[in-house]
């Protein structure tokens, strides 16, 4: 199974200016299956420049209706269905998603629901996404009051994600059991902001639920600016489990045996690769009088412009 991190922008500060990509992260290979967790801005291009293909998901998970987290799931799930000519698949989120909630949602059509399967969740509830993998809702305290997390098990481990939240009492009881924690915090230290985690109340869930393995994405500016890898070490420091901050383009290969020692690894931009390709047959073909003929007109360009 692989972790696959195509974004790692929390909020929308963070989003709206691509410090970090933000087109949520990948589940591979996960009984045979391959899903996509929270689709933000920049999804689908993201799963382009990393090497990936939208078109071998199986499900796309929509955590709740905010942009950051839902705004590529109709074309995934458009790759997913083969252009909608195709019954494939599930679709899995809250209530706001899927119907809306007060002034949150709906944020897929029915037209985009309709060749998949449905799954909506509210805290507590469990579904069978498949024979071998069931889903479970999880509580949070956020903006959207009908947002959820969940947990995935299986027969070999139990893989939470937070989503958005604040820390609350018992929000360690929905993720009670997790092998592998992946957490939203937004912001580090002591410095949480309403409907969200920061580096210390994580480290108060990691004491508790004791997963072998925690990663925290979902970075806001300030967190940016301190740097995650820091507040990772300080986390693991303070827990006593290993917390691995995400990037974008990180993959972690899982280790079922030993979840703690999975292996990390990066994968490579294509759209750098294909640009110096492309840059460097342009050069090739291009001649001297080529290159005059674009400066002249160039030149002539900018004084037009510019009277």
């Amino acid at each position: 199974m692989k972790i696959t991190f195509l974004g790692t922008a929390g909020g929308r500060f963070s989003t709206i200016s691509q410090k970090r990509m933000s087109g949520g992260f990948r589940i591979d290979n996960l009984e045979g299956k391959n899903y996509h967790v929270d689709p933000g801005p920049g999804a689908l291009v993201r799963t382009y420049q990393f090497g990936l293909d939208p078109r071998n998901i199986d499900g796309v998970f929509i955590s709740h209706a905010h942009t950051d987290h839902y705004n590529d799931a109709e074309i995934l799930i458009e790759a997913m269905t083969r252009g909608m000519t195709h019954e494939n698949g599930v679709i899995m989120g809250s209530p706001s998603v899927f119907k809306g909630y007060q002034q949150w949602g709906p944020c897929i059509s029915k037209y985009h629901r309709s060749k998949s399967r449905n799954i909506i969740l509210k805290p507590g509830d469990k579904a069978k996404i498949n024979k071998n993998v069931s889903i479970k809702g999880c509580k949070t305290i956020h903006g959207d009051p009908a947002g959820i997390g969940f947990q995935i098990e299986t027969n070999h481990l139990k893989l939470s994600y937070t989503s958005d939240t604040k820390y609350f009492d018992d929000l360690k009881d929905y993720h009670e059991g997790a092998d592998i924690l992946i957490a939203s915090v937004l912001r580090p230290g002591y410095k949480a902001i309403k409907g969200h985690m920061s580096s210390r109340t994580f480290t108060d869930l990691l004491k508790e639920v004791q997963p072998k393995l925690a990663i925290i994405t979902h970075f806001g500016l300030k967190m940016l600016s301190d740097n995650p890898v820091k507040e990772a070490k300080r986390i693991s420091k303070e827990s006593g489990v290993k917390t691995l901050a995400a990037y974008d383009g990180m993959v972690v290969d899982v280790n079922l045996k030993r979840i703690d020692k999975s292996k990390i690894t990066s994968l490579k931009d294509e759209n750098n690769k294909l640009y110096k390709v492309e840059r460097k047959t342009v050069e090739q073909l291009s001649t001297k009088k080529d290159a005059a003929d674009d400066l002249k007109m160039g030149k002539s360009y900018k004084k037009d412009f510019n009277k």
